[in-house]
């Protein structure tokens, strides 16, 4: 054996293997991947919450469909922001799918949820120091009290309502347009809907899916025609995490019983509960499918 061959040997024997899909190093080290998650569901709400704050407080977004392209960006730059050092779940329910179907380690899932959660509710914080007096504003002008009656109306720019505060209104007249259990179904699909979407986007047998940095792209664009379809039923959560942070912070910010448990009692079920099961069912039909894809081989 020549000498070179011995140097080539001994150089791949130290270094570490990489992923076949993205050129990146799986992430080995758990407080890594929560710093990155952390951070990636920062980028994520910051801008997603944040275009919610800026439309209802201050009327800059023209429509639904704007918020919901601020929403695209938001994603996509949290995937580029966790990417490398946890694989960009950013989402809890993308969590467990991952635990149900790709071997994703249970002992990572709470460390996950935990990072992801403290991420959302930081920037909840972040975008509440930035919108605090438009917001006590947009309170004075509507004769809202926080925390009381119809408050959902200022509460929504943290957490979600259904249906749509901003669409129907908060008088009880407005809750014959969408019951819990019809909430819970929306929540269900559309995260179905976007579990689907990222498994399309990732899943090794899918020969026709993108590169791993064109994939962020299509699923924030993704999620926002998601958001385009639910968000007028249930302002679209989709993310256990997006809401729960931005709403415990809402419960301390003086919004309390209109944040938690909420003036329905279905934020778990609704912006919790369903999430995780669309995404499972999402997930699994996506599988059902590749399944009866040819492998890729990858050399």
């Amino acid at each position: 054996m020549s000498d070179e061959k011995r140097a080539l040997d001994k150089f791949k024997k130290k270094t570490p293997q990489t992923d076949t899909n993205s050129g990146v190093q799986p992430p080995t080290d758990i407080i890594s991947a929560m710093i990155g998650e952390y951070f990636g569901t920062f980028v994520l709400v910051f801008f997603g919450v944040g275009s919610v704050q800026a439309a209802v407080a201050t009327g800059a977004q023209a429509g639904l469909w704007q918020v919901a392209v601020v929403w695209a960006v938001g994603v996509s730059l949290g995937i580029y922001t966790a990417a490398s050092l946890s694989g960009a779940h950013i989402n809890p329910a993308i969590t467990v799918m991952a635990a149900v179907y790709d071997k994703f380690p249970l002992r990572r899932v709470v460390p996950y949820w935990v990072a992801q959660v403290a991420g959302a509710a930081t920037a909840a914080i972040v975008l509440y120091a930035m919108f605090a007096e438009a917001i006590i504003e947009f309170e004075r002008v509507n004769g809202l009290l926080r925390g009381g009656p119809a408050s959902e109306l200022s509460a929504m720019m943290f957490g979600e309502y259904f249906p749509n505060p901003a669409i129907y209104g908060t008088a009880e007249d407005a809750w014959r347009v969408i019951t819990p259990t019809s909430a819970f179904v929306a929540e269900m699909i559309g995260t179905a809907m976007l579990a689907f979407l990222v498994s399309t986007v990732t899943h090794e047998r899918n020969a026709a899916r993108p590169p791993s940095a064109m994939g962020a792209v299509i699923i924030g664009l993704g999620v926002a025609a998601i958001i385009s379809v639910v968000a007028p039923l249930t302002q679209a959560g989709l993310n256990p995490a997006r809401d729960f942070g931005p709403r415990l912070v809402a419960y301390f910010l003086g919004w309390g019983e209109i944040a938690i448990p909420g003036p329905r009692n279905g934020f778990f079920t609704v912006y919790i509960l369903a999430p995780v099961c669309g995404a499972v069912i999402g997930g699994g039909i996506y599988r059902l499918i590749a399944s009866r894809l040819p492998k890729v081989i990858t050399k």
